[in-house]
């Protein structure tokens, strides 16, 4: 599908969509827990489909109505030779893999577009510790073998998904563990996230300043019932339109919530207003780089976005194609291995964007159509669903056309 918007600013209210890294862990926790769950505001996107499905696989009961799940939980049963689809959700995969190790049953993995490519060394280093048979063929992965429990190291400069994952996972051995992290943590927000829900959920974790998880064993999930925030990962959109002119009011958002890219509020008033560039360590907010880069084109002066590497395994390598998006739009855009430079333009030309099949690129392209002196056209523009999958009616109806 292509979308082609005629320049406008936006405005009017949008609701913000629930938060999809807050429901995917509160559907995780309450398949997991022993009795009925009821988790409400929940938007399935493709992402959360994808965890929605494999809970069920692996045993929990889940009744699905038009927002919200009702949960009977229990502890991971998987069939023998369970198939998993993850789809194209990276948090589904890393979420999933360690619960297939408590069972110890073969299970299989499978997923698709850049899913398959993306790094799960952590986890492979673990199943050697533990004696986990892993194999790869084609886009599928099989494991089979049993968490021992006792103490995992693991670099947390790649993914905060492989600490969540083991999270999830270690509190149902009957053995305590130990994550100890040989690098600093990056994406801490999605970590304190975690530990949140799980504490919702009756699990207990001491974490030592990010640099190790106790996880006592032998512990049980309790049922929570549980509303899920909006998302300020894709309120981000719409608060970058705001800074550049359009006046949308963002409705449904959690002034306490601990989600990470709740960090964009304070990055918009850092830019100023007028706008003017300035740098941006995004280590902790990578998610937020496509919308940041279009805010930074408009800035008047340079903006560097940095510490942005993991960018490049993501569901595209992002770092390329922003720069190939602003570039095609008329930005001035420099990419180096872990970081952008954007030299500030008065608006944008207007173009053809690829968003290769990258639901962040085609949202944060509809942003920039905002401040274009002509029409925007954005190919693969229905990939906005693995994520918001409402995002061009919300879109059309704030006045973009």
């Amino acid at each position: 599908m292509m979308q082609v918007i005629t320049p406008q600013k936006l405005s009017g209210a949008v609701q913000i969509p629930p938060s999809k890294s807050q429901a995917h862990r509160a559907v995780i926790a309450a398949c997991l827990a022993g009795g009925c769950s009821y988790i409400q505001n929940l938007a399935f996107s493709e992402d959360i489909a994808a965890t929605v499905n494999a809970m069920q696989i692996f045993g929990a009961k889940i009744n699905r109505g038009e927002n919200a799940v009702t949960v009977i939980g229990s502890k991971p049963e998987p069939p023998e030779n369970a198939l998993i689809d993850c789809c194209e959700s990276g948090s589904t995969l890393r979420f999933l893999i360690p619960l297939a190790f408590i069972a110890g049953k073969p299970v299989r993995f499978t997923g698709r577009g850049r899913l398959p490519e993306r790094p799960l060394d952590p986890y492979y280093e673990i199943c050697k510790q533990d004696g986990i048979i892993t194999r790869r063929e084609g886009n599928e992965l099989f494991f089979c073998g049993t968490l021992q429990g006792g103490t995992y190291r693991l670099p947390g400069n790649i993914s905060s998904q492989f600490i969540t994952g083991l999270l999830f996972a270690l509190p149902l051995l009957k053995k305590d563990s130990v994550i100890e992290l040989t690098t600093p943590l990056e994406s801490a927000g999605y970590v304190d996230m975690t530990l949140g829900i799980l504490s919702q959920y009756g699990i207990c974790v001491k974490n030592e300043n990010y640099k190790r998880f106790i996880v006592p064993g032998n512990q049980s999930y309790t049922p929570c019932d549980l509303t899920v925030e909006g998302d300020y990962s894709q309120a981000a959109f719409y608060l970058c339109a705001n800074a550049m002119g359009s006046h949308v009011r963002v409705q449904g958002l959690n002034p306490d919530s601990c989600q990470g890219d709740k960090e964009i509020i304070s990055i918009i008033e850092r830019f100023g207003s007028p706008l003017k560039g300035t740098t941006i360590d995004v280590s902790q907010v990578p998610d937020l780089v496509p919308v940041l880069a279009v805010l930074a084109s408009q800035a008047e002066g340079e903006t560097r976005i940095i510490n942005a590497g993991r960018l490049r395994i993501k569901e595209s390598d992002r770092l390329q194609t922003v720069t190939e998006m602003l570039s095609a739009l008329g930005a001035q855009i420099t990419e180096g291995e872990d970081f952008l430079l954007i030299r500030g333009t008065h608006g944008l030309k207007g173009g053809c964007v690829n968003s290769h099949n990258d639901h962040r690129i085609a949202m944060a392209a509809a942003i920039a159509a905002t401040v274009a002196s002509n029409p925007v056209t954005i190919c693969d523009s229905e990939c906005v669903a693995k994520s918001y999958r409402n995002f061009w009616d919300d879109y059309h109806r704030l006045c973009g056309r």
